[in-house]
Formats: structure tokens, sequence, C-alpha cells
């Protein structure tokens, strides 16, 4: 656990005993160590684990790091959406641990970082087999059915783009020092001036990326699990297919001109950039002629969260080292984003 994550665990396993059945003594906590934002801690019971996840310390963006909405989603998609760990109660009480928090199944499985697991390395093409079951994770969301699944109060889809565009914006200006030649800024308004019209509605999870998604190690062919569901609505889903794309390596990448990514994905095997546009288009007819703003949207939108955790861990509210270099990105990531728009 990260020096200052820790939470008053016995007051936590004292409130979770309280309200689910079954749950003996704790015996172990441990925090799982590659999220940017979010804390999720395991806790492991004498014979059940749970997952715990809250929003991190310090002040917090408006509408981020959403709880509540983890929790109406995970709560009822685990039911049509497989995918979905199912969330068994959120604690509003911040006595307990200090913010909302909710608990969730825990789920055997690999995710995928910056290689391929040892555990998955036998698969033949499994770099493309793993990149492609993401893309049809991802597709297979998209065609769920809100109402059937129960998630209708997940978002308003009227509007949702330029809610989008304005939200960020917002978060931006909370953390930039304003100048004439504010380039994140100035691209956000490109954005805006050049926004395309929102052809369907959807559930959308909105931080969509291989590293969101867990494998059983024997299958590279389907998603076993699909994490972080705090910013999850109901919205155009080309802001899901834009951001993947955005945290998504290609052989086209140049040093100065390649997303955020774990280092060594590049050399995965991952199907290119074209072959997963290809692929959704395939398995959820949509037109994908305005792919490149919704790109653009996606490195943007990146560039103000990088900005958000380097603030945070400046202000002392982050323990995560990994995050004193994260300013170094912010340029580099809008000189992105405008060049994507520009090339639409």
């Amino acid at each position: 656990m990260r020096p200052g994550d820790a939470l008053n665990w016995d007051l936590v396993a004292s409130y979770l005993r309280s309200q689910l059945d079954g749950l003996g003594p704790l015996e172990a906590v441990w925090q799982f160590p590659n999220g940017s934002a979010n804390l999720t801690y395991l806790l492991e019971f004498t014979d059940r684990r749970l997952v715990i996840r809250r929003p991190p310390f310090g002040d917090i963006a408006v509408g981020a790091h959403d709880m509540k909405r983890e929790y109406r989603a995970l709560s009822r998609l685990w039911r049509d959406y497989d995918r979905a760990p199912r969330a068994y109660l959120l604690c509003e009480d911040h006595a307990v641990a200090g913010a909302d928090f909710l608990a969730i199944e825990y789920r055997e499985g690999q995710v995928v970082w910056g290689s391929v697991p040892p555990n998955m390395t036998a698969h033949v093409n499994v770099g493309r087999r793993i990149g492609f079951a993401v893309v049809e994770a991802l597709a297979d969301l998209h065609l769920l059915d809100p109402e059937r699944a129960g998630v209708t109060d997940l978002g308003r889809p009227n509007g949702f783009v330029d809610r989008q565009l304005r939200g960020w914006r917002l978060r931006w200006d909370a953390v930039s020092a304003a100048s004439s030649d504010d380039l994140v800024a100035q691209v956000g308004a490109e954005l805006a001036a050049s926004k395309p019209e929102t052809k369907r509605a959807t559930v959308v999870h909105n931080d969509f990326k291989i590293d969101n998604c867990q494998f059983k190690p024997d299958n590279p062919d389907r998603v076993h699990s699909v994490f972080d569901w705090d910013m999850a609505t109901l919205g155009d889903p080309l802001v899901d297919l834009g951001t993947l794309l955005n945290y998504w390596p290609d052989p086209s990448d140049g040093p100065l001109d390649r997303p955020i990514y774990p280092a060594g994905q590049e050399a995965m095997g991952l199907p290119s950039r074209a072959e997963v546009k290809e692929r959704y288009a395939a398995i959820t007819g949509t037109d994908l002629s305005d792919i490149t703003w919704y790109e653009a949207f996606g490195c943007w939108k990146t560039a103000i969260v990088v900005a958000q955790l380097y603030r945070r861990y400046l202000q002392g509210h982050s323990n995560d080292d990994r995050q004193a270099g994260q300013g170094d990105h912010v340029t580099s990531l809008a000189r992105r984003a405008r060049a994507t728009l520009k090339s639409g």
C-alpha cells in the first residue's frame, strides 16, 4: 500500500459485515497499484474477497470520481453486460472511509499493461487477439439497450457532447494559469467550433482502454471484465471509441506524436488503429466518417486529466510518485489533439 493511502480497515470491515451476509474476519488488505486516480483495494476476508473503491484524497473536480454513478452502473449492468463486475453496496457515510465508497465483487483475471503477461504468451497471435477482444467488448457495450439494462438514469443523451466540451474546459480552467497562448483552451475552442452531429446514443463508459480490461489467461479472445465506471453515462458512443483510439499505439506514431499508453504496448502486436475502427464499424454498423474529431477530443481530454493528476501531486494530495513527471505531457498532448483535428 502506498504511504498515506490506508483507511481505517477495522471500521471499514465492521461496516461491511453489518451490510453483507457471511463475512468473516478481515485477514489482509492490498492496494491495486496501477490506477492513476481512484483508490482501489482488495479486502481478503476469511472466506470472501471484495474490492473497495473510493475517490482520491484532496480536492475533487466537479463530477469526477463519482462513486454513486459507478454504483448505479455496476449494480445493474452485470445482468445484461457480463463484463461488468457486480457492485454490492454504496456507502455514503463519510465517517467510515472519508468519502463515498463502493464494494464490488472480486474477479480473478489478468490486466494487460505494457506487455503480454507471461501466462498468456503461449497463445498464437496473442496481441492481435487481445486487441480485437477489447474492441468487441466496447462494441457490445454500445449495442446494449439501456432501458432493458435498467440504466436510463445514468445520463441525459441530449446535449451530451456539448456538456463534455464545457465540463472539460471548466476542469482545465480550474488547474491552469490563464494566458493568451493557452494551447489547451485554444484546442477546446476549435473542437467546439467543429463538433459533429451525434447520430445515436448508448451507454458510454467514458474511459475505455486496454488496461481497464481484464482477461482470463486461457482466453485472449474475450474480455472477462471492464473496470473504472465512475464516468459512465448515456451519450455519443464515438466518444468512447475516440478515447480508446487515443490510448492505442500504432506503427504510424512518431516519437513526438504518440498517444499515452503503458511503455512496451507498441511492441505487443496489437491491431493498428485503422483495424480497430474497421472492426468496430463491422460489429456496430456505425458511420465513422467523423471519427478524427472524436480522437482529437479524446486526446484533448487526456491532456486535462494529466494536468489534474499533476496538480494533485504538486498539492500533496497524491502519494503516487508516478505523477511527478506528468506535467511534461500536457502541451504535447494538446499539440497532438490539434494535429489530429486538422488531419480530419
